[in-house]
């Protein structure tokens, strides 16, 4: 079996190196025989030194001109060789029981995919509420959180990927399209619990509980539009790092 780790990173060079870090030694400590892996980061325009840092690290590097993080996703699976993908956000952290416990279900040949819940230390108070929310729609529903997305390679490619109209939530509309595509082959996508990926809870310190509060309003507000447009959706694209 060939794992690609696919990274997408926008002007990470804070946290590049330390999550390319708990990648490689995640693989290390699950070394066996018919097992390969390939990690590849996907610079998405970066203007910092995100790519020179994963190339020192060992990673592959390619380049999507266009500040996406689906198109960014997308980039990195057209390159990979992999017959499964693991898409992980460069600000989070892989952990050796999580990776063995996903090499376990792929043996199992049972899966179409997976996705984590996710543990935030130094998270205040409101983001635990906000993150135990997420965690139960997501155990629910069975969506993966956009930070790991897991997946047949052919599965990802016979849905079309990340739907590159939406610039977030794209890994909930890919859970859904992951779901029909494994269902009618008697396979299921499912929620790891038992190793939690460690996630950043920079966004909670970069940003006022009122600019994340009235970033959630106007999304209810229509939903639908603000997916699709990247104004938006500045917590995701004002660069603020």
């Amino acid at each position: 079996m060939h794992l690609s780790i696919i990274i997408p990173a926008y002007n990470e060079e804070r946290l590049i190196q330390q999550c390319l870090q708990s990648v490689f030694t995640s693989l290390a400590a699950n070394e066996k025989p018919n097992f390969s892996s390939e990690v590849i980061v996907v610079d998405n325009n970066s203007t910092d030194s995100t790519a020179d840092l994963a190339r020192k690290a060992g990673a592959k590097v390619v380049f999507e001109p266009i500040n996406q993080i689906g198109r960014a996703r997308n980039a990195g699976a057209a390159v990979a060789t992999g017959d499964w993908l693991l898409f992980v956000d460069a600000d989070c952290l892989l952990n050796p029981g999580m990776v063995t416990d996903i090499l376990q279900l792929i043996a199992k040949c049972k899966s179409v995919g997976c996705g984590s819940t996710m543990r935030m230390p130094d998270s205040p108070w409101w983001g635990n509420v906000i993150l135990h929310s997420w965690t139960g729609i997501s155990l629910l529903l069975r969506w993966a959180s956009g930070a790991l997305v897991v997946c047949r390679t052919d599965a990802f490619r016979d849905v079309g990927g990340f739907n590159q109209d939406l610039y977030a939530t794209d890994e909930i509309d890919l859970s859904q399209h992951l779901k029909k595509w494994g269902k009618k082959r008697g396979l299921k996508f499912s929620i790891l619990t038992k190793h939690p990926l460690e996630t950043s809870s920079r966004k909670l310190r970069l940003y006022s509980g009122w600019e994340i509060a009235g970033q959630f309003f106007q999304i209810l507000l229509s939903p639908s539009r603000a997916w699709k447009n990247k104004k938006k959706l500045p917590m995701w694209y004002d660069g603020r790092r």
